[in-house]
C-alpha cells in the first residue's frame, strides 16, 4: 500500500500527519478494531460481534470443510490466512481442527498491520502450545509472492475487507497468487458496495466524519478523538466479484451476507427497545436472509459478499 496526497473534502480536511496507508490505519486502530470486528473473545466461539449473524454462517461453512476433510481419514491439514488481522479466524480453525483430531496442523497468517500481528501472537500462545500445531504470524502483504508451494494449502482465507483495501488493478495477479498456492478451499468476504456505511477500523459512531469515494476508492475519516485517517478503499459488485473469481477459481457458492440483521436486528436508531425482546424477529430476520441471500435484487445490499471457490 502507498500514501496518498490528501486532497480537500467539503467537510473536513485530513492533517498534513494524518495516517495514510491500510496498515498504518490498522495499526492505530488497535484493541478497538478487535472488539469491533470480533467482539468479545473471553469465548473464540461467542460470535457477538455486530456481524454476529454473517460471522456464525461463515463459521458454519469453515468448520465444515474441516470436518469433511477430516472424514476422508486425513491426518493433517494446512491453513492460510491472508490479511488475519488479530488471528481471530485462524485461531478457531486451529483449535477446531485440533479437536477433531487432527494429528498435524500447519496454520500461517499474516497481515500489512504489524500492530495486528503482535495481537495475535499473543492471543495465540495456547492455541499454539497444542501437540501438532504449528501456528505462525507474519508482517506480509498480497502483492508480491506468497512463499507457500503450489496447490500446498488446503483451506485458504481471506475475510472481511482485505481485497476492498487492495488495488483493483493488482486484483487479477493477486487471485492468481492465491490459486497457485491453494489446493483445496479458498474462502473470502468483501464489503458490498450497497452495504450499510462502515469506516473498516472501527464502529460507525466512532467517527465524527468520513467520506467513502467510489470514484478514487478512497475513504477519509475523521474519528471522536480526533485522529484522521485515509486508505484505499473498493467496494465489490456481486457481478464484478464473479467476473474476478471466475478466471482463476471455480466458484461454488457466492452470495451477500447480512442483508436485514445490521440493518434491523442491532441498531436502536431503527427498532424500539421492544424488538429486543421478540423472540420471533431472529427467525423472522434469518428466513429473509436465506431467502434473498443470492437473489440479484438484492445481493449488493448485504454488508458482506461470501464467496467459496476451489482451484481450476
Amino acid at each position: 500500500m502507498h500514501a496518498r496526497v490528501i486532497r480537500r473534502d467539503s467537510r473536513f480536511l485530513l492533517a498534513a500527519d494524518a495516517v495514510t496507508t491500510t496498515a498504518a490505519a490498522y495499526d492505530q486502530a488497535g484493541e478497538g478494531y478487535l472488539a469491533y470486528a470480533d467482539g468479545n473473545l473471553r469465548s473464540l466461539y461467542a460470535f457477538d460481534s455486530a456481524y454476529a449473524y454473517g460471522d456464525r454462517l461463515v463459521w458454519n461453512l469453515l468448520e465444515s470443510k474441516l470436518a469433511r476433510r477430516r472424514s476422508t481419514s486425513a491426518r493433517s491439514i494446512v491453513i492460510l490466512d491472508a490479511g488475519c488481522g488479530p488471528g481471530t479466524w485462524l485461531r478457531r480453525l486451529v483449535a477446531r481442527a485440533h479437536a477433531l483430531g487432527f494429528d498435524r496442523i500447519e496454520a500461517r497468517g499474516f497481515d500489512i498491520a504489524e500492530a495486528q500481528i503482535r495481537r495475535a501472537r499473543l492471543l495465540s500462545r495456547d492455541v499454539a502450545m497444542l501437540p501438532g500445531v504449528n501456528l505462525t504470524f507474519e508482517v506480509g502483504d498480497l502483492l508480491g509472492r506468497l512463499p507457500e508451494a503450489d496447490a500446498t494449502v488446503d483451506l485458504c482465507l481471506c475475510l472481511y475487507g482485505v481485497l476492498n483495501h487492495l488495488p483493483v488493478g493488482r486484483l487479477p495477479a493477486i487471485l492468481a497468487e492465491l490459486s497457485r498456492v491453494t489446493a483445496g478451499h479458498f474462502v473470502s468476504t468483501v464489503r458490498a458496495a450497497g452495504s450499510m456505511p462502515t469506516i473498516f477500523v472501527d464502529a460507525l459512531e466512532k467517527a465524527r466524519n468520513f467520506k467513502q469515494d467510489h470514484g478514487r476508492d478512497w475513504c477519509e475519516v475523521e474519528l471522536r478523538d480526533g485522529r484522521r485517517i485515509a486508505f484505499d478503499c473498493h467496494l465489490f459488485t456481486a457481478a464484478e466479484l464473479r467476473r474476478l473469481i471466475a478466471g482463476h477459481f471455480e466458484i461454488e457458492d457466492l452470495r451477500g451476507l447480512d442483508l436485514f440483521h445490521s440493518r434491523f436486528a442491532l441498531d436502536r436508531r431503527w427498532n424500539p427497545d421492544s424488538a429486543a425482546r421478540n423472540q420471533r424477529l431472529p427467525h423472522e430476520l434469518a428466513r429473509l436472509e436465506e431467502i434473498y441471500a443470492a437473489d440479484p435484487d438484492f445481493i449488493d445490499r448485504a454488508a458482506h459478499l461470501l464467496f467459496v471457490a476451489r482451484r481450476r
